[in-house]
């Protein structure tokens, strides 16, 4: 039975917190570095500095520090997001570059989180269910940061067609940071940050422009083609 008692002023639940923070560290080094399926016990305890018995005190299997390291490298990545966003000025183009730039900058200045998101999940199954979820919640948030900037009414006139076009954005975002990470686009840094904020902004006005009460709705606009097209 695990010990409550304190040792030098650390309680027995701050030890534990202590010694869970350890083995995702040392998660974080394999996993990024080479790999989700050199990660062994054995393997994360001596980088934690622990005996083995310590990861059966916070994980049942592998999957579940897996999992741990790539949630907790997800909510810093969301943190830094949010964070970026308030503190932009009130303007689209500022907010939407500000995010994609923490995002950026964020998973540029330690390569091991990138791995964790972008090429782990595609090898390992219970990230890969993971990211499925990841990618919904991030669509929510696109979309819940629209509807903040350009207003409940326009957010409700876009009803569904904003999902879509956030989901869009989410997708080809993290497959073109993904291609860029691989070194499969010749772009620098400072290029993928501006490109990618001139289309969600430009994605993000066509939808608010044409959701507007005096804009036709896509459906109406392609019938209107269609007809006279006929």
């Amino acid at each position: 039975m695990p010990s409550s008692r304190s040792y030098g002023g650390v309680s027995a639940e701050d030890r534990r917190t202590q010694r869970r923070a350890a083995l995702v560290a040392a998660a974080l080094d394999i996993v990024g570095t080479r790999g989700h399926a050199r990660m062994t016990v054995g393997g994360l305890c001596a980088g934690a500095g622990l005996n083995e018995r310590y990861f059966y005190e916070s994980f049942a299997t592998l999957d579940d520090v897996l999992l741990a390291v790539y949630d907790d490298v997800l909510g810093e990545l969301t943190a830094a997001i949010l964070t970026a966003v308030a503190d932009a000025p009130d303007d689209a183009r500022a907010k939407a570059r500000a995010a994609i730039a923490a995002a950026v900058e964020l998973l540029t200045e330690d390569g091991r989180k990138a791995r964790v998101l972008f090429v782990e999940p595609l090898a390992a199954p219970v990230l890969n269910a993971r990211r499925a979820d990841v990618s919904r919640a991030f669509v929510g948030l696109v979309v819940g940061q629209a509807h903040d900037f350009y207003g409940a009414a326009a957010a409700l006139r876009a009803g569904s067609w904003a999902d879509l076009a956030a989901a869009y954005l989410v997708g080809g975002f993290a497959e073109t940071m993904a291609a860029w990470l691989r070194g499969d686009l010749a772009v620098s840094r400072a290029e993928l940050i501006e490109r990618s904020t001139e289309l969600f902004v430009l994605v993000a006005e066509h939808v608010v422009g044409t959701a507007s009460p005096n804009a036709a709705a896509p459906d109406t606009q392609r019938g209107a083609s269609g007809t006279a097209g006929r």
